[in-house]
């Protein structure tokens, strides 16, 4: 299994949300590019990168501290938030990107979805973020009416290989990730799962590892001292 450490990013900086809400922001880090050097150090393969400002406002705000890591770490970053058409793909993915996470435009333009898969195959891969088992857009601010497995479904038929499933409800309160849906997307497509959103230690990640899940990110986990990412990557090897 594949442990990806997280980085928010608001306003330049590194931050954890709790439960989805930009009003309970805590800045972890004033240097994003010093805390994917860290990263890299202590053995991730992979880096998770959300712009949350773009997520809120539809289009990428932090692309520019997003460069300076690129340019300063060797190991792959996915990027997510507000990533809504083919031109703002091409130009991530230009940048030295290595995957795209589609998040509202997944859901609102499976049309575009189908032609970025189609020209980038697996460097595309679909955010679902659930609450109460209802798909969340822009920034998590609305919810649809649209069940996650059912969207699961249309994404594994669109030929999305990776998924990214986050329970709402559990991202940063450390109590641990709801193991029932995580399981229940896991069994309904096949698709490469990522687990996201209230993972609070070494176990948690080791239980998940269990479930022969492809990945699981933890954020707020490592920046509390739950976790030591190095001790963490050895564990689920």
């Amino acid at each position: 299994m594949i442990i990806f450490p997280a980085m928010d990013l608001r306003d330049k900086k590194c931050v954890r949300l709790y439960q989805g809400k930009f009003d309970k922001t805590e800045v972890v880090g004033e240097n994003p590019v010093k805390i994917a050097r860290d990263f890299e150090a202590a053995g991730a393969e992979y880096i998770h990168v959300v712009d949350l400002d773009g997520a809120l406002n539809g289009a990428p705000a932090n692309l520019d501290v997003v460069t300076k890591i690129l340019e300063e770490v060797k190991i792959p970053i996915e990027l997510g938030g507000g990533i809504r058409n083919l031109e703002t793909i091409d130009n991530i993915l230009e940048k030295g990107v290595n995957r795209v996470i589609l998040g509202t435009s997944a859901l609102n333009n499976k049309a575009m979805v189908k032609e970025a898969v189609k020209k980038y195959g697996e460097k595309i891969a679909v955010g679902i973020d659930a609450k109460d088992g209802y798909v969340a857009i822009d920034g998590w601010i609305n919810v649809s009416k649209v069940n996650y497995i059912d969207f699961a479904k249309v994404m594994e038929d669109i030929g999305v290989k990776t998924i990214i499933f986050t329970d709402i409800s559990k991202d940063g309160t450390l109590e641990g990730p709801n193991f029932e849906q995580l399981g229940a997307i896991q069994s309904s497509v096949s698709c490469n799962i990522i687990a996201s959103g209230g993972i609070k230690n070494v176990d948690n990640l080791i239980d998940i590892n269990k479930m022969g899940i492809y990945g699981a990110i933890t954020g707020k986990a490592i920046y509390a001292g739950n976790i030591d990412l190095k001790e963490a990557i050895v564990a689920c090897k």
